[in-house]
């Protein structure tokens, strides 16, 4: 007993047809909903008016001469700024957020302490990467303005 092959109607043809594209748009609105929901936002207001002080931010910024590196170390966030000498730099302000590049979630503001040599505050953070935003205020008012990527290794929390 044979059985005839089935036949592929325009009816079957335009169920795949909806089908496939159903899950084309599907797939598509997840990624663009998990891309706006996670979105930190903008970096500043009105990027133009940015823009005309950008130079000269810049080249009083670099002359301070300030190097910044910051560290996980156990359940602390430790960031050191150094002068052109290698000496501890105490900033008359001090602002930062640190979080995560992709998403706001994570975003906390840590509690620093200068201790004579560098700034320290507590949190624990999970591993992978990590960017500390941060804004200090020399003592003669000049703003310093980074963002410092800090990278925790697996099995450092």
């Amino acid at each position: 007993m044979t059985t005839a092959p089935k036949q592929l109607t325009g009816r079957h043809v335009a169920l795949i047809f909806v089908s496939a594209f159903t899950v084309i748009i599907a797939v598509n609105l997840t990624l663009a909903y998990s891309a706006l929901s996670t979105f930190p936002g903008l970096e500043v207001k009105n990027s133009y008016v940015a823009s005309q002080h950008f130079d000269k931010n810049r080249a009083a910024q670099q002359a301070l001469g300030w190097s910044v590196l910051a560290q996980a170390r156990g359940d602390e966030v430790v960031l050191s700024i150094t002068d052109t000498a290698g000496r501890p730099v105490q900033v008359a302000e001090l602002d930062a957020t640190l979080g995560r590049a992709t998403h706001v979630r994570d975003d906390r503001i840590p509690a620093f302490v200068y201790d004579g040599a560098d700034y320290v505050a507590p949190a624990e953070l999970a591993p992978g990467n990590w960017n500390l935003r941060m804004k200090a205020v020399a003592a003669d008012g000049t703003v310093f303005q980074q963002r410092v990527i800090l990278r925790v290794p697996k099995g450092a929390s």
